[in-house]
């Protein structure tokens, strides 16, 4: 497929769908294009991969989030973006899913017979780790390192735990097909059900001398040292997804995820909001009235900014392209500089006599025009 569809349109449902809905819509969707009801069918089989890939990223409260705010670029290569139908074998679709079919993905129990009986396939669990990230770390992008301890493959074993790859030996119970078929008369007829060996846990071979390393689990918990791309754009409480760093899986399987939550940490001067940049710049009176030049602080440094006279209160001056960047690819945001006035609370006698002769001064009284305005940024600001 050249282009793909949205995850929603191919699954049928609203973007409002409980997670329930979108259950019943794939597994409407698997039965309907399953290779077994579809022997050698070519465009059900690529269906049957685009419904498998709808359905891991919908059903996924992450990865559903990151779909719904960024679609099919789901962020930075790296961290995910829901797998793709085309790359996964039917096996792994199959193993993940398993439980849609009510079993591993064959058709024994409808009826059909002869559905092929594939083995579960063991998944390793997610970490979770939490990175703070500065302002400037958002705008620019930043690479950090961890040192995460996590199960890994065992070397000595292969990951099989048996002593040197191979101290194994074919079930009985299933003659190595990790399942086993019983059928069942009932007042309908005979009725087939598939279940997971029980004497080798669904994996059709059984260790007769354990690794001594890992003590047959196939996995040993190492210290790894994982570098983090953390992209631009990133917002406070995202989580990025890199795919094979959790943990590995006993005996072999899908390797976990590493998630990777972002916390942002709150900048001394600047105030972000979404991909702008807000700054409250405090003016001296004569400078409000007479204009000048000030510095005010930006995400990439400092900026030299000129201020009209007769600024008032509420006025937004905007810095066009100071802001955060887009993780969509898009134009960055801006600085707003949010001016306020301040004014002295106390004053020395040769000041308060400077003022008090200013105080009838017409152009010292706001008119309703003046009045209006000010308001109307200052409900701007606050909605």
């Amino acid at each position: 497929m050249s282009e793909k569809r949205d995850y929603y349109e191919v699954l049928g449902v609203d973007k409002k769908a409980t997670p329930e809905e979108i259950k019943k819509a794939y597994r409407k969707l698997a039965i309907q294009y399953h290779p077994d009801r579809n022997p050698g069918d070519k465009e059900a089989e690529e269906k049957f991969k685009e419904a498998a890939e709808a359905y891991d990223v919908l059903s996924n409260a992450d990865k559903r989030a990151r779909y719904d705010q960024f679609g099919h670029n789901m962020g930075p290569q790296g961290f995910g973006g829901g797998f793709s139908g085309g790359g996964m074998s039917m096996e792994d679709i199959f193993s993940q899913f398993g439980d849609i079919f009510g079993g591993f993905g064959g058709f024994g129990g409808f009826g059909g017979g002869g559905g092929r009986q594939r083995r579960p396939v063991n998944r390793g669990s997610d970490l979770r780790i939490n990175v703070k990230v500065t302002l400037a770390d958002v705008v620019n992008g930043v690479t950090k390192k961890f040192n995460v301890r996590r199960y890994m493959p065992c070397e000595a074993c292969h990951s099989t735990g048996a002593k040197d790859g191979n101290a194994f030996k074919t079930c009985t119970k299933c003659n190595g097909t990790g399942t086993v078929t019983r059928v069942q008369q009932t007042f309908l007829g005979a009725m087939q059900t598939t279940s997971t060996c029980p004497d080798c846990n669904g994996e059709g071979k059984i260790i007769t001398d354990q690794c001594p390393h890992c003590h047959g689990e196939g996995v040993e918990r190492k210290e790894e040292m994982i570098t983090v791309n953390i992209p631009k754009g990133v917002s406070d409480g995202m989580v990025l997804r890199m795919e094979g760093k959790g943990n590995a899986a006993r005996r072999g399987g899908i390797t976990g995820d590493l998630l990777i939550q972002i916390t942002e940490e709150r900048d001394p001067e600047l105030i972000r909001d979404e991909n702008d940049i807000i700054y409250n710049l405090m003016l001296d009176l004569p400078t409000a009235i007479l204009g000048g030049k000030v510095e005010v602080p930006t995400v990439t440094g400092r900026a030299r900014i000129t201020i009209e006279p007769g600024t008032q209160s509420g006025k937004i001056l905007r810095l066009r392209g100071k802001g955060i960047p887009s993780m969509r690819g898009g134009a960055p945001g801006d600085e707003l500089i949010n001016i306020m006035i301040y004014t002295p609370e106390k004053l020395t006698d040769k000041e308060r006599k400077l003022i008090e002769e200013l105080r009838d001064s017409e152009n010292f009284k706001p008119n309703e025009s003046i009045k209006q305005r000010i308001f109307n940024r200052l409900n701007h600001i606050f909605g």
